[in-house]
């Protein structure tokens, strides 16, 4: 599939905690309502935190409040789709604020494109990823059965789409044993460098993200600062200095 001609704005966010990314995603969204910006892919990783989706139960974390303490773990309940899961470091966290009147007004559709960006870019490392039946996300066959490498969850409103797909590339799994990753008993959690057996490095497997996601998505990817998008934001009339782009390609 060829990248399309409408633009969509890919900021790399870096670290940042989980509250702050969901108040910049508020930001983001009410901006693309207003037809203020473009598509935005937003990619960040959070320091370690356990997040409570919208479907979610307590009865899927493991771990009291003195051991996250000990750990360093942030707990939070949020309005995305889906259950339990954990972000941290070494996972590439892809929070898309898309305008779906412009793609498709279809959420399992959606989701599909979804997954389909990170089955693409899974197999650019010569790893066959694939979807299982009721349990969204990107999986894989290993000796010890289907392991997850990507999960989804995501909240629309007036179509315009905020969170999205965490994909573990170099993550500290044992974080996973915290709770019942995405409610999903008997399910092991994998990463990218797990099923690889060697490092790989965030950057890498972003770009091979990105780039599928265009093809997808059928969008034009130019790259934005952090610092870029947030002097765009705080503009009356958002538009993109031709200095904070550039197109992206592997």
């Amino acid at each position: 599939m060829t990248q399309g001609t409408r633009i969509c704005w890919a900021v790399d966010a870096g670290s940042i905690s989980y509250g702050p990314a969901c108040d910049l995603q508020r930001r983001l969204v009410q901006a693309r309502k207003a037809g203020a910006i473009p598509d935005v892919l937003l990619l960040c990783e959070h320091p370690h935190v356990i997040t409570l989706g919208r479907n979610g139960t307590r009865h899927n974390l493991l771990a009291g409040e003195h051991v996250l303490s000990q750990m360093n773990v942030e707990l939070h309940s949020t309005d995305r789709g889906g259950d339990i899961t954990y972000h941290g470091p070494g996972q590439i966290v892809g929070y898309p604020i898309l305008n779906l009147t412009e793609h498709r007004r279809d959420v399992g559709w959606y989701v599909e494109q979804l997954e389909e960006v990170m089955l693409r870019a899974t197999s650019d490392f010569g790893i066959a990823a694939k979807r299982v039946a009721g349990q969204h996300g990107a999986w894989i066959d290993t000796p010890a059965g289907e392991e997850k490498l990507g999960a989804l969850g995501v909240h629309l409103s007036r179509w315009v789409t905020s969170h999205g797909f965490a994909y573990n590339v170099s993550t500290d799994l044992r974080y996973f044993d915290l709770i019942v990753p995405c409610g999903i008993a008997g399910k092991r959690v994998t990463s990218l460098e797990r099923a690889l057996g060697r490092s790989v490095s965030s950057g890498e497997a972003q770009r091979h993200l990105i780039v599928h996601f265009a093809e997808v998505f059928e969008r034009r990817v130019q790259q934005v600062t952090r610092e870029g998008l947030e002097k765009v934001l705080d503009l009356p009339q958002v538009s993109v200095p031709g200095e904070l782009t550039a197109t992206v390609r592997l």
